[in-house]
């Protein structure tokens, strides 16, 4: 037969017969008030049970968010790598140095001539894959800069007066106030 904590107490003598009593007496006053008067008694050990549950869910939401971030920065890493390995133009190891800047030290890239003219006028660009430099067309530099802005090294802006215009003839129209 097992004996109650309390019985266990009083047989080894921790606790007088007096004090049991008493105790009992307590707890079944309490007990009866809460019953009279509808009171809740706070529990201490579950409000600290459920304060330490909502940290534990705070501490795994942030840790997902930062495993979800690295995760995204890992597949925006593959789909730039794609894209430059997709469009990457070959390059003319005996052909004109383009000079740039990549983190304020000036690296040079050799390419054809034609290649050289395009980069400057905007249609190609330089893009930074791990530690290689590779040219690629204007649309793919667009797609990496929309991931990336980091990885486009040069991209110049195309210049709208060094474009053919629609109209061949635009070039020798007469103002109107020429006209008579």
């Amino acid at each position: 037969m097992k004996l109650s904590l309390q019985e266990q107490l009083l047989k080894s003598g921790l606790v007088s017969a007096a004090k049991a009593k008493s105790v009992k007496s307590d707890k079944r006053k309490q007990t009866q008030q809460q019953r009279k008067n509808k009171i809740e008694v706070v529990d201490e050990a579950k409000e600290l049970a459920q304060k330490a549950q909502a940290e534990k869910i705070e501490r795994d939401r942030e840790l997902n968010q930062l495993r979800q971030q690295q995760e995204e920065q890992k597949q925006q890493a593959a789909q730039i790598k794609q894209i430059v390995e997709l469009n990457r133009l070959p390059r003319d190891a005996e052909g004109l140095a383009y000079n740039f800047t990549d983190n304020n030290k000036v690296k040079r890239l050799y390419v054809s001539e034609a290649m050289r003219d395009q980069i400057a006028q905007g249609r190609l660009a330089i893009v930074k894959l791990e530690a290689n430099y590779e040219v690629v067309g204007a649309e793919a530099a667009r797609k990496i800069l929309f991931r990336d802005a980091a990885s486009v090294i040069v991209f110049n802006e195309p210049n709208k007066s060094a474009e053919v215009p629609d109209d061949p003839y635009a070039a020798y129209q007469v103002p109107d106030d020429l006209i008579w």
